[in-house]
């Protein structure tokens, strides 16, 4: 006799239930993974004009949860006529909070450039899509600019130390701010290209994510490697600082 509510035969010991539910696991079919590559339509923001005066090429990648538009604005006081900021905004968007109505229409948005998961893909439509960005911008341009300096913040350091040492791109210099080189980046192979820019770690003294010591050690292990690496700290927590942001301005001029 069948018992309805599960279609275990009573009666049965728990070795034939056992056997009977292996049996049914056998026909069962596990869902196949697929991927498709799509094309689909990304935005980015610049500050200042992408010309023939254009020496520095800033591109920056914000942090997670923040935008493009936003983090954009910390730049803005950079800008000349020989420097020109590109932020991509990365590809996956959601809702930070929902209002008090429990809808979605007045809560804001931010961004994240990936999860954990289906991560190699993840990374791999990163690198193309900032490949793209720069493109365009350089297109513009009537000759190469002389210098170009990658920053990411937080999330964006671990995405914009990935590209810079995978990308065909010249990067002349790289800022990780309030965050670190990622684990996957490792050394033994990645070390040579990153000894050919100017590699730089910045973080707040205050920073709840990257505390001081996190800092010192990681610049040690670099410089292990045979990567010249420098540090910067500054009096804040997890966040950019305008000064340092003119400070490696005129650095980098």
């Amino acid at each position: 006799m069948t018992d309805e509510s599960d279609g275990r035969v009573r009666g049965a010991s728990p070795e034939q239930r056992d056997a009977r539910e292996h049996a049914h696991s056998r026909d069962r079919l596990d869902p196949l993974e697929h991927h498709i590559v799509i094309p689909r339509t990304a935005r980015y923001y610049t500050l200042g004009r992408a010309d023939a005066a254009v020496e520095q090429l800033w591109l920056v990648c914000h942090g997670y949860s923040q935008l493009a538009s936003r983090f954009i604005t910390y730049f803005n006081t950079l800008v000349d006529a020989r420097r020109c900021i590109v932020a991509p905004e990365a590809l996956s968007r959601f809702y930070l909070d929902a209002s008090s109505s429990g809808t979605h229409a007045t809560a804001r948005v931010g961004a994240s450039w990936m999860t954990r998961e289906d991560r190699l893909h993840e990374i791999d439509d990163q690198a193309h899509y900032l490949d793209a960005v720069i493109a365009e911008v350089r297109a513009q341009l009537a000759h190469d600019p002389s210098e170009c300096v990658v920053l990411g913040f937080s999330q964006g350091a671990a995405t914009a130390a990935r590209w810079a040492v995978r990308t065909s791109m010249r990067v002349d210099r790289l800022v990780l701010w309030g965050g670190l080189l990622p684990p996957d980046l490792e050394l033994a192979t990645h070390g040579a290209r990153l000894a050919r820019m100017r590699l730089t770690l910045v973080a707040g003294s205050r920073d709840e994510y990257i505390a001081p010591a996190m800092l010192d050690a990681e610049t040690a292990r670099i410089e292990r490697a045979g990567v010249p690496c420098s540090r910067m700290m500054f009096d804040g927590g997890h966040r950019l600082d305008r000064t340092v942001l003119r400070a490696l301005a005129e650095d980098a001029t």
